[in-house]
């Protein structure tokens, strides 16, 4: 039987060819029970190089209503074809807000010098959760990658791989001079 680890990789893996075809960078999916059933909710975001620069009908705005139902709608078709959830699930497709989850090392790249939060699935130094800044990624022979955070003036160095979750934090304070969230959405806080 198939754990729901197994099912939110496999519908990572074929969300992940929908959203780049139509244009969309796939944030982060998450697959859980909820109150109403189990849930399917699909994060994206446009990709940094589209549409094409002087492509008719250019949109560099975050991302609206329109895109979340286009997306649910393409990707609800293909989930139906692939049927990777072995029960009834509502599909959700929204953007990822302020507190963006972080999933890729290009995520977390784009966001160096911001603060996050980050949740090990092992305990490092005695603590699994981290709250600071992103330093840096370094190259590590025995992962991947290696995340630098610095946590109240002490630096951690994780694998990427041992991360299981990260979310940026919001500046509010930062937001509410420019403008508010809106601000934000409209590139302020990139």
């Amino acid at each position: 039987m198939k754990t729901p680890a197994d099912i939110r990789q496999r519908l990572l893996e074929i969300a992940e060819p929908v959203c780049v075809d139509s244009g969309y960078e796939l944030v982060d999916v998450d697959y859980m029970s909820g109150p109403s059933g189990w849930i399917v909710r699909v994060y994206i975001d446009r990709r940094q190089d589209w549409p094409p620069a002087g492509a008719r009908g250019e949109h560099r705005g975050g991302i609206s209503f329109d895109d979340c139902g286009r997306l649910s709608r393409q990707l609800g078709a293909v989930l139906d074809v692939e049927d990777p959830v072995p029960h009834a699930y509502n599909l959700e497709v929204s953007s990822p807000g302020l507190d963006r989850p972080l999933r890729t090392a290009a995520h977390f790249q784009r966001y160096l010098g911001q603060t996050a939060k980050v949740s090990l699935a092992q305990p490092l130094d005695g603590r699994r959760h981290f709250k600071g800044h992103l330093r840096a990624l370094e190259p590590d022979p025995e992962s991947a990658e290696l995340l630098v955070m610095e946590v109240d003036g002490n630096e951690f160095r994780m694998p990427l791989a041992a991360i299981a979750s990260a979310r940026l934090v919001p500046d509010w304070d930062a937001l509410m001079k420019r403008g508010g969230p809106d601000a934000a959405r409209e590139g302020g806080a990139r």
